[in-house]
């Protein structure tokens, strides 16, 4: 079930799109500023997310900055008063994927999110990117910065899941599974020794630990 961040910190607008869209199927975060939204932004996963320009304290604008400058690629609509071009320019600088005019029908966003639900499942059968590490899935090419960087079948099927999962963590037992075959069993230390010459590799910052939740990439050190 798609998950999507909407930002909005009009009283009535803000409620009656949550509404709406779980009507839809989709679970709902709702956030009336700025600072709120950038927080979850970066410590959750979110196939969509929805942001007012016109947030207070930090304005949309700022939160899609933010993300976009970490690597985030979360897909995003901005949400920008009908006269208000020059913000709307704006926001599709910074990144945004789509934008929608207030006063906006609430089918039309609905269209929208499934528009850019079905290009991230596209994008997500080609490559991954996480910030500047990206996997080319079809010619399992990883690269740094845009560098090609050599790994192993092993390590290319760690990378792979945890950036499929990426901004979660993911449990040692689930990547000894995407792992295990009939023919080749996994040694009780395969795991630790791919994240080290994977953050040989990529850099000690690009995956966290946590004692019992496991590995995660795509998130900043708290």
């Amino acid at each position: 079930m798609p998950r999507l961040l909407v930002a909005e910190d009009d009283a009535d607008l803000g409620p009656a799109m949550k509404r709406a869209l779980q009507l839809d199927g989709y679970v709902i975060d709702l956030f009336a500023r700025g600072e709120d939204a950038l927080a979850a932004l970066e410590g959750d996963h979110y196939d969509v997310a929805l942001l007012d320009i016109g947030l207070p304290g930090l304005s949309g604008l700022d939160v899609l900055s933010t993300i976009r400058r970490a690597g985030d690629t979360t897909p995003v609509i901005i949400i920008t008063a009908f006269d208000r071009t020059r913000q709307r320019i704006a926001g599709l600088d910074a990144g945004a994927d789509d934008y929608v005019v207030k006063p906006f029908d609430l089918e039309e966003l609905a269209a929208r999110i499934r528009s850019q639900l079905r290009r991230q499942e596209h994008r997500t059968l080609d490559r991954l990117e996480v910030g500047e590490v990206t996997l080319d899935l079809s010619g399992h090419i990883a690269t740094r910065a845009g560098e090609p960087v050599p790994v192993t079948a092993k390590e290319y099927r760690v990378l792979a899941l945890l950036m499929r999962r990426a901004r979660r963590f993911v449990s040692k037992a689930d990547l000894e599974s995407e792992l295990y075959d009939q023919e080749n069993w996994v040694e009780s230390n395969t795991i630790e020794v791919a994240i080290s010459s994977l953050r040989r590799k990529f850099g000690r910052e690009f995956i966290r630990t946590a004692r019992g939740l496991g590995y995660m990439v795509g998130a900043r050190e708290p």
